[in-house]
This record gives structure tokens, sequence and C-alpha cells, in this order.
């Protein structure tokens, strides 16, 4: 039986919004070249005036992206959005370091320690105070001796015993791996996360296995990058992709939907996806993406789409050349 999804399964990522560069294909031009703070600020509410509008209740920052969590405190604010009608997530573990600038040698730093931990969830209550219910680290990759850190682990499970849910985000070919490790994390005797919040598409599902098992697990699965950062879109005209966007535009085409809309319909489509994150810099982007939850997804959809797949070392590599702009 053909179903629709829920806005409600939407939540809007920050990380194109808080900051003049990024690597979405497109997002300098979205922006117009304008990188004055109020004039992406006065974006960044327009934004997520739109997403509230649309239904999305969950909104996802972190320390690393610009001033996303002020713009968003901001908003909160001047909305009057009470804390109990949204969920706000925010990351610590990677400072921004690109002091405004898009041509910088480097727009943020990781650091999984102690130290950073307790000075970050501090600038993050400060901005985001009550409305803030999970915290997350950033980017936990296999170099990463975050997960057997015992000071970390421990002020960790201070927080969630008052009343903050932790979570762990993933990135690379090895999602799988630090996920299974992370599932089995335990603090005198509890699990230490509630949520993961992970890389799926229609391009890279290699970590899907082990998001089904943290969802059997109990955990929320959040799923980041749906749309390739803009490689699932009508933006990415490379020769190499050309024959999968033509396969996304007949399909989408049948359905009387767009490209967007159609691989955002296809992480709505999974029963284990708890949030799919739009990571748009336009409101003309959050409207079309909105229309994912009009797509009446059937099993040949799936089947069809299925061919997309790409290698997952292929996709993280990539990805790591995609250019800030």
């Amino acid at each position: 039986m053909p179903t629709s999804a829920s806005a409600a399964r939407l939540g809007l990522g920050l990380a194109a919004l808080g900051r003049p560069g990024y690597i979405n294909l497109g997002h300098g031009t979205d922006l117009r070249g304008d990188y004055d703070r109020v004039a992406m600020e006065r974006r960044a509410h327009d934004v997520l005036d739109a997403a509230h509008a649309g239904g999305i209740r969950y909104f996802d920052a972190a320390r690393s992206y610009g001033l996303a969590e002020d713009f968003l405190a901001s908003w909160l604010s001047t909305r009057g959005i009470d804390p109990a009608g949204v969920r706000v997530g925010s990351k610590w573990g990677y400072a921004y370091t690109a002091g405004w600038r898009v041509d910088a040698a480097a727009h943020e730093i990781k650091e999984h320690s102690l130290a950073q931990l307790q000075r970050q969830i501090i600038e993050s209550r400060e901005r985001l105070g009550a409305h803030l219910v999970l915290y997350q680290i950033h980017s936990v990759t296999p170099d990463s001796p975050v997960l057997a850190d015992q000071g970390v682990l421990s002020a960790l499970a201070e927080m969630r015993a008052s009343g903050l849910r932790i979570g762990l985000t993933l990135s690379g070919p090895s999602q799988a791996e630090v996920l299974g490790r992370a599932i089995e994390v335990r603090h005198d005797g509890s699990r230490v996360f509630d949520s993961v919040q992970a890389t799926w598409n229609l391009l890279e599902r290699a970590a899907e296995s082990g998001l089904r098992e943290a969802r059997s697990a109990g955990m929320d699965v959040i799923v980041k990058e749906t749309l390739a950062n803009g490689r699932l879109t009508e933006r990415n005209a490379t020769a190499a992709f050309l024959p999968r966007l033509a396969l996304l535009r007949r399909v989408a085409g049948e359905l009387h939907t767009t490209v967007d809309a159609l691989a955002l319909a296809a992480v709505l489509a999974e029963p284990w996806v708890t949030i799919g994150l739009l990571g748009v810099t336009t409101v003309e982007q959050m409207r079309s993406n909105l229309a994912a939850t009009t797509v009446k997804w059937t099993p040949k959809i799936a089947d069809q789409l299925r061919e997309l797949t790409m290698d997952s070392a292929t996709y993280w590599r990539e990805r790591s050349a995609l250019h800030w702009n």
C-alpha cells in the first residue's frame, strides 16, 4: 500500500545556515556572496520559519557551525517558541576556526577531550537553555579515543542522569564499525547513548544494518546528509552522475515530484529512521524538500532506485573532494 510520510519525521540541520562556508553544492550562490552576519541571521530565521510552518519540530546545530546556535537561539526567543513544542539537538567536539571566511585553511578542528566537552556544554547551554534536549559527540571515527575515555563517558552519564539525552554522530566509510562499538558502551551498567546521527542516502547505504540494530536497541536514528551535500539534486550535473540523475528524473517525473523530494522520501520510507535532516540554505529549498512528505512510496520505487547505490569508499572519497563555498 502506498504511504506518505509526515513532516514530524523531518528535522532541520543548521550546518549550511550558521556560517559563510559549507560543502553543499551551490552554497555560495545561495548566499549570493552576502556574508553579513545580520543578513545571515535574517535568512536563517526565514528558513526556520518555513520549517516550523511546514511541521518540522526538530532542529540540529553544533558548536562548530559558526553562529548556528546563536541564530537558532535568537529565533526561538523572538518567536516565543515554548521548549515543550520543539526539540533541539547540538554537538560538541569540533571548534569553529574559519573566522567567518569561506577561504579559511581550516573551517573546524576536532578535539574529543573532557576539557572540550566541559567548555562546549556550557557554551551550548548558555545559548539554547531549556530548549536543548540532545547533546551529541560530533563525528566519532575509528581514530577517536572518545568511546573509551572514562572521564568523558562519566561526564556524559551525569548529563544523561540530569535529563539531557546523549548521542553521537558518525562520518566516513567506517560508520557501522564505530556504531557497533557505541551501542555496547556502558557506564555503571547503563547505556550511554540515546541516539545516533549518521549518513544514509540513496548513494551511501553502508551503515544501514548498524542503524537498524541501533533502532532495535532503543536508540533514535537521525539521518544526516540525506541529499548527499547536494549530490542528490539537480545541481549535480557532472558527467559521472548523469546516468543516476536521469534515473532520478524519470522516477520523479512518474510521481509528479522533484529529484530532491524523491531522494528525501527514500529516507522517510525506512521504518528505522527517527528523523531525516534537511540541510537547506533557502526558503525555496525548504519548500521543495517538504514535498517529500507527499510522495506515495512503494516497494517498486525502492527497487528502481537501488541501483543508485555507490561503493562506500568512492562515496566518501568524492565527499572529501567537495569544496567549501
